[in-house]
């Protein structure tokens, strides 16, 4: 239940930074800009969100994948995917509208999105086998999500796109971890 506890809080914590760090960035919408945009290089904010958002995200997901790695190895796999995207934004900030190419930090910043896109749409699939279909559909919708984000140009419809994924990855996670603590 502990780790059920610690993934919402985090998706939790997550969900509310957005709502209340979007303002504070001209012109932001959820729709159209990723949540990395939020916390671009120059943007208002940029260190609390990598510090004070990102990183803590990842670092709590990190527990998560070692609360449920002896129990659930699919879903610590799912948890360290997350883990590794939020980390790896704290410490690779996009670029300005976070384009697919651009800087050397940008490059490092999307590897780090693939890892957690890709990985946790596999992982996700992985957990298909435990805990049925709907996590096989998460899984394709994150993957399809991670296809998308890398082809539609910024300021378009990247926005929901990415938050669909996090709500897959995010709810799958949580969902995996109740119902093992459930049926454990």
């Amino acid at each position: 239940m502990l780790a059920t506890a610690i993934t919402t809080l985090a998706a939790t914590y997550l969900f509310a930074s957005l709502f209340a760090l979007a303002p504070r960035k001209a012109g932001y919408s959820h729709l159209k800009h990723t949540i990395s945009e939020i916390g671009e290089i120059g943007a208002p904010g940029q260190r609390f969100v990598a510090f004070g958002l990102f990183l803590p995200i990842g670092l709590l997901l990190l527990l998560v994948a070692y609360l449920v790695r002896p129990s659930l190895p699919a879903a610590a796999a799912l948890a360290l995917c997350i883990a590794i995207g939020y980390i790896g934004a704290a410490a690779f900030p996009c670029d300005p509208g976070s384009p697919f190419s651009g800087t050397s930090r940008q490059a490092l910043h999307n590897l780090f999105g693939a890892a957690q896109y890709i990985g946790g749409g596999f992982a996700l699939m992985t957990l298909a086998e435990t805990f049925g279909q709907p996590f096989k559909l998460a899984g394709f919708v994150v993957l399809g999500s991670a296809i998308a984000l890398s082809v539609i140009p910024s300021n378009s419809v990247r926005g929901i796109i990415q938050r669909t994924a996090e709500i897959c990855l995010f709810g799958g996670l949580a969902m995996a971890v109740w119902r093992a603590g459930a049926a454990g």
